[in-house]
């Protein structure tokens, strides 16, 4: 699609705040209503009507060419849908609800979601190119449905039950942005209503109201900022917008829950990339999208005002961009690693996630520093122009895809290449490892971080997400996790995993969220010169299996190797560790080769080979198993519903059948395994050629595998990788106690990394099999004693898990 800049994100560079923000200001200013006040009174008003103009062009994308051939696809998609919900809409004097399917009005999640349909039918009368543009019948029914919602289910004489989101964000931001758009429709006595039913259940950002005690953090604050903005804009109250905007900084509470600083603990965004929400999960992707995108709002609704946001830590935010979030974003894709919960969403799939980050990256690009937003928008061109497969302008609203046009058609913003590098995540336990065809990303949990979320409803199936799941990213098949996959995926099956065979019952039935930390303290790993990863994680079976086992990811140019030791059991089930489990989609046949021979392509084929070599799957990559082993390959056709594992009141799935081929790889260690271990390489993208080739060649050896250490040696790239699992001697290192180390000699350099992920260690030794002379630079917490056997003391107390590094000379 070749892309058209839009007249209305056109600016003057000499701005402070660039393109959308500017032109938002400057429209609503030129539509701003006429007064008669005092000068001062004046200048208020029309700074509140300015800003609700702006409010109201974030919503609709103002006014753009309906005939521009960019456009037409979202006018389309969103007249459908609008008139989807117009046919539907019951009118008629006495009903009980606006929608059959959202009966009784009076549950909250029925009129949580009945208030953002209405919000879908006001931005389709707003917007130029709907059937339902301008039409005084939509405006007319839309007035007495909100009317018919206060009266009847939302307002302060009703007190909480059921999920708080629904009365405190969810449904009053819907109905705060349906004023904005309906406010010259609006009786006077019905947005006094409005206000004062968003004051009862959302006075504020600081506090969660059917609980004053407890402060709201993270995302939570973001969306009662936004919505008490809106609410001080259409009450014509300074206060209110003073109180959003201080929000943000948490001035009530002198800083401790601002979204503008660095977490320790809890809530927040981490120096390391890491963003937590719910105290233990890694929500990156989804409550960390909604703190992004609530942050840009705001910083351009309130931009150029008297209420604009001027705290200078507010750069968190900016280098989030590229420390928390470009990291696991794929080709506009979300990694499902850190969308907790949210992999369960029919609705919210990685490339829709993905792209509500891609728009809140382009709108806080529109007010934040040059150094910055050029960066960003260079990102953001190469995740366009490489994402076909789910192209934002088939998920974006008009106001983003007004954003993303600007950036496409500009020449000077180059595109920028996909990016590679290493990221261990230890506040979240999360590792990614990005090459240029390829991304792996490792899900890990410990006593630290929760294994899952579930409740409500959603993630009914998620139990093993956190044991290790290996995520596989193939730049040439974005489609991987996002077709299908949730549904149909055996849970029992996910890829890097050990599992105990039981059956396991649905999680999160009941009200309310809930998290599973496991027992293990390791969960963690080193990176070395942002290339190379040595991750490890113990595994200890939840409530109901006796299963351990110490794991080990090493994380390598052109491979993954993974080692597993200590498998042990005694409940008589069988216990595997699952290589693989793709995707094949609706009707794959990926040819499949063992050894050199080409298997049958039958669905329901299943197969052991004992003493495997290798093995490559066309389209995916090569797997080596460098010991020989007995490898179980299956091929089959299942079939689920979203419904199987969501089932909650607003983002619950259909029941209509998904079926999906798969082709599933697997180590069967048998029943009640003791001391069991396995070895095997991910080759990403390899050929058949090249896979067998590295398994005749060897390139990466295996040094040790058991319960003690488990290590790696990388001759050519003079790499030495080892996780100990206790104090012990692996590929001639020795380490004083559990830890991850990698050890690189290059030249007469050597780079060493190191990590406690246990987090169990106060100091730790680490000393080398070689001569070294002296450091050349290092980190303050290691130190050198140099000589034949070099030994290095790394202070790990307090450091969180994260990477201590030195480089040293020979």
């Amino acid at each position: 699609m070749n892309l058209s800049r839009r007249t209305l994100l056109a600016a003057s560079s000499a701005t402070a705040v660039t393109a959308a923000t500017t032109l938002l200001t400057s429209a609503g200013a030129a539509q701003a209503r006429p007064v008669s006040a005092a000068p001062a009174e004046a200048a208020a008003t029309a700074d509140f009507d300015t800003l609700l103009q702006r409010a109201e062009t974030l919503l609709t994308g103002g006014g753009f060419d309906p005939a521009d051939a960019d456009f037409t696809a979202a006018v389309t998609a969103l007249d459908a849908t609008a008139n989807g919900l117009w046919d539907t809409l019951d009118r008629g004097a006495g009903r009980t609800a606006l929608w059959s399917d959202l009966s009784p009005l009076t549950d909250p999640g029925n009129f949580g979601q009945s208030y953002t349909r209405l919000r879908t039918l006001a931005t389709a009368w707003a917007t130029e190119g709907t059937s339902l543009a301008g039409s005084a019948q939509v405006a007319d029914a839309l007035v007495a449905a909100l009317r018919f919602s206060h009266d009847t289910a939302y307002n302060p004489a009703k007190r909480e039950t059921g999920n708080w989101w629904f009365w405190e964000i969810g449904a009053p931001r819907a109905l705060m942005d349906c004023a904005v758009i309906l406010r010259d429709r609006l009786p006077a006595a019905d947005l006094t209503d409005y206000l004062a039913v968003v004051d009862r259940f959302c006075p504020n950002a600081d506090r969660r109201t059917n609980s004053p005690t407890l402060s709201e953090t993270g995302a939570n604050r973001t969306d009662k900022a936004v919505i008490v903005a809106l609410s001080g804009l259409l009450g014509r109250d300074a206060a209110k917008l003073v109180s959003a905007r201080d929000a943000l900084s948490d001035v009530r509470d002198s800083g401790r829950n601002s979204l503008f600083r660095y977490a320790t603990s809890g809530d927040g965004f981490y120096q390391d990339g890491s963003f937590i929400q719910h105290d233990v999960v890694a929500y990156t992707g989804t409550y960390g999208v909604v703190l992004l995108s609530g942050t840009a709002y705001l910083l351009a609704l309130l931009a150029g005002s008297e209420w604009a946001v001027a705290d200078p830590k507010v750069s968190v935010v900016y280098e989030a961009v590229e420390r928390t979030f470009t990291p696991v974003i794929f080709d506009g894709l979300m990694m499902d690693s850190v969308r907790g919960r949210a992999i369960s969403r029919q609705a919210a799939g990685d490339h829709r996630d993905g792209a509500a980050a891609v728009a809140a990256i382009l709108l806080l690009a529109s007010g934040a520093p040059t150094e910055y937003a050029g960066r960003w928008r260079a990102l953001v061109k190469g995740w366009l122009t490489r994402n076909r497969t789910t192209p934002l302008e088939t998920l974006a609203s008009l106001p983003q895809l007004a954003l993303a046009k600007a950036v496409l058609n500009d020449a000077t913003v180059p595109a920028e290449a996909r990016t590679t590098g290493s990221s261990v995540f230890a506040d979240m336990d999360r590792v990614v490892h990005r090459r240029p065809g390829w991304a792996c990303a490792l899900s890990l949990s410990s006593k630290r971080i929760s294994a899952y979320e579930a409740g409500n409803g959603e993630n009914l199936h998620g139990w093993y997400t956190g044991d290790g799941m290996t995520y596989l990213y193939d730049g040439d098949d974005l489609r991987q996790y996002n077709d299908g996959f949730w549904p149909t995926v055996d849970p029992y099956r996910l890829p890097g995993t050990t599992v105990d065979t039981r059956q396991r019952t649905d999680l999160g039935t009941s009200a309310g969220t809930s998290t599973y930390r496991p027992s293990n303290a390791v969960a963690g790993g080193a990176v070395l010169d942002g290339r190379y990863v040595a991750a490890a994680m113990e595994v200890i079976g939840a409530q109901g299996t006796t299963l351990r086992t110490r794991k080990s990811w090493f994380l390598l140019d052109n491979a993954v190797i993974a080692l597993g030791a200590g498998i042990t059991a005694s409940d008589g089930r069988r216990v595997e560790t699952i290589v693989e489990n793709r995707n094949l989609g609706t009707d794959g046949s990926h040819r499949l080769l063992v050894d050199g021979v080409r298997q049958p392509g039958d669905q329901g084929w299943t197969h052991e080979f004992d003493g495997a070599r290798w093995a490559h799957a066309d389209g995916v990559g090569g797997y080596v198993f460098p010991e020989g082993t007995t490898l179980n390959a299956l091929r089959e056709q299942r079939t689920g519903t979203w419904q199987d594992i969501n089932s909650g009141s607003d983002t619950g799935g259909t029941a209509d059948p998904v079926t999906r081929r798969y082709l599933t790889l697997w180590v069967d260690h048998g029943s009640s395994p003791t001391d069991a271990h396995y070895a095997y390489v991910l080759l990403p993208g390899a050929s058949a050629a090249a896979t067998a080739a590295w398994s005749r060649s060897r390139p990466v050896r295996i040094i040790a595998n058991d319960a003690t250490a488990q290590a790696v040696e990388v001759r050519r790239a003079g790499l030495t990788a080892v996780n100990f699992w206790g104090a012990g001697t692996a590929a001639g290192i020795t380490a004083s106690g559990p830890a991850s180390v990698l050890v690189r000699r290059h030249g007469a350099r050597v780079s060493v990394a190191v990590a406690d992920p246990g987090r169990t260690l106060t100091t730790l030794s680490v000393e080398l099999p070689f001569r070294v002379r002296s450091v050349v630079d290092a980190d303050d917490s290691v130190s050198l004693a140099p000589g034949p056997r070099p030994v290095l003391t790394v202070a790990v107390g307090g450091s969180r898990g994260h990477t201590h590094r030195a480089e040293l000379t020979q």
